[in-house]
């Protein structure tokens, strides 16, 4: 996965509604990430908002599908076509994950959707789940069966403050995965991350 450009999709809604609310964990994580750079997340193409950065001397493209979640594969395809890359290994896609608690994250080289509408639009219309992707924790406190009773209410509400911080604080380690996986791999990211996670957020 080292090799030319890598596409780092956020996968989130579009509108000032949505900024906040945990399906939107995506477009969070790649907007920290060009907060870190000093860019703006503003060129169209593709019906995603783009941006051009590099990591370690690799040029990392960001992007925000605008087609609506469920729709996010359109963009992506449309992506992977135009900068011709081979998404088992140019392809990164950040998304929220409701079966992980809030503050948590995994990295993972290939999956299946596991009931994402983003993921599954994504592999789709890829016709693969060979992509990697980083899935940021979204669960709630307490009775997490509860929230996907929940589902798309709890998926579509602006979070509590509370949890806008713990969400802050996972948003800077997804943002250093990123610049692992561009720099030295996916191996090495998942061995450092998905092991601290086991270990605890706090563990460096």
């Amino acid at each position: 996965m080292r090799s030319g450009a890598l596409l780092v999709v956020g996968l989130g809604n579009p509108g000032i509604e949505y900024q906040f609310t945990p399906h939107n964990a995506g477009y969070l994580a790649v907007d920290r990430i060009a907060d870190d750079h000093r860019v703006a997340v503003a060129n169209r193409r593709c019906r995603a908002l783009t941006a051009k950065i590099q990591i370690a001397g690799r040029e990392v493209i960001l992007a925000k599908p605008e087609t609506f979640m469920n729709l996010s594969g359109l963009s992506v395809a449309a992506l992977v076509e135009e900068f011709d890359m081979d998404p088992r290994r140019d392809l990164l896609v950040l998304y929220d994950e409701l079966a992980l608690p809030l503050g948590g994250l995994r990295v993972r080289e290939r999956g299946s959707p596991a009931g994402h509408n983003g993921a599954r639009s994504i592999s789709g219309s890829l016709r693969s789940d060979d992509w990697a992707r980083i899935r940021i924790g979204i669960g709630p406190d307490g009775d997490a069966a509860s929230a996907f009773r929940r589902g798309k209410d709890y998926l579509l509400t602006p979070l509590r403050k509370a949890d806008l911080a713990t969400l802050d604080e996972v948003l800077d380690r997804v943002a250093k995965a990123v610049e692992v996986i561009a720099a030295t791999g996916i191996t090495a990211a998942m061995n450092e991350f998905n092991r601290r996670e086991q270990n605890g957020p706090a563990e460096q």
